[in-house]
């Protein structure tokens, strides 16, 4: 509604000489209009912790402590995910440390821009991941992630988004890049998956420190 108000306000004071707008022919009509009562949509009550509706509120299925780890996660965001109603980094958020979980919202990351993004993509103790022939399976890794803290870099997005977003951006590429290889099904039925073999930001980041934390619970 905001964006159409400029463009209306424009069309009035540029008609053309002599032309006659519904106001002029009908002056009352949009004074009546005017005393109509305006009706003001509510949003629905949000839950502050998992984001969702209050109605909805996926509180009693997560952690009632956030989770001890040793592992950070980035979640690189493309912008369009924000608003998506069913995203589930909140999720995520919301059983982690708030140092153990950034997001960061936005298309392109440049090392001029992002320079705590830059420094932890430089870092030898962080990973991105993103599959391709290139990734190495992240359960075959012969490495003790709890012997030093790591950073992971996930990709939140569609396919396609996260695919462009990862070529498109030269500081996803410093990392060592890896990929699961035997994660189960989507079990996220309410935002459906493109195939079965696909899943959910917050599913990607459980099966990830489940591997990284020895700690197969974080699953559950």
């Amino acid at each position: 509604m905001s964006e159409c108000a400029p463009c209306a306000v424009r069309d009035a004071h540029s008609r053309a000489p002599g032309a006659v707008s519904a106001q002029d022919e009908d002056p009352g009509g949009f004074a009546l209009l005017s005393e109509l009562p305006v009706e003001v949509s509510e949003r629905r009550p949000t839950c502050v912790r998992c984001c969702r509706p209050v109605k909805v509120c996926l509180c009693p299925f997560l952690p009632a402590e956030p989770l001890d780890v040793s592992t950070c996660l980035y979640i690189v965001q493309h912008p369009a995910e924000e608003s998506r109603v069913l995203r589930t980094v909140p999720l995520l958020a919301a059983c982690l440390p708030k140092n153990k979980c950034k997001v960061l919202i936005g298309r392109r990351f440049s090392e001029e821009k992002h320079i705590e993004l830059a420094t932890v993509c430089r870092d030898t103790h962080t990973l991105v991941l993103y599959p391709g022939s290139d990734a190495e399976n992240l359960e075959d890794m012969d490495m003790d992630f709890t012997a030093t803290p790591h950073n992971v870099i996930i990709i939140d997005g569609t396919w396609s988004q996260a695919k462009d977003m990862f070529l498109r951006n030269a500081l996803f590429h410093l990392p060592k890049q890896v990929q699961l290889n035997s994660a189960p099904s989507s079990q996220y039925v309410i935002r459906t998956q493109p195939t079965n073999m696909c899943l959910s930001t917050l599913e990607c980041a459980a099966v990830t420190l489940s591997i990284m934390e020895k700690n197969p619970a974080i699953l559950e």
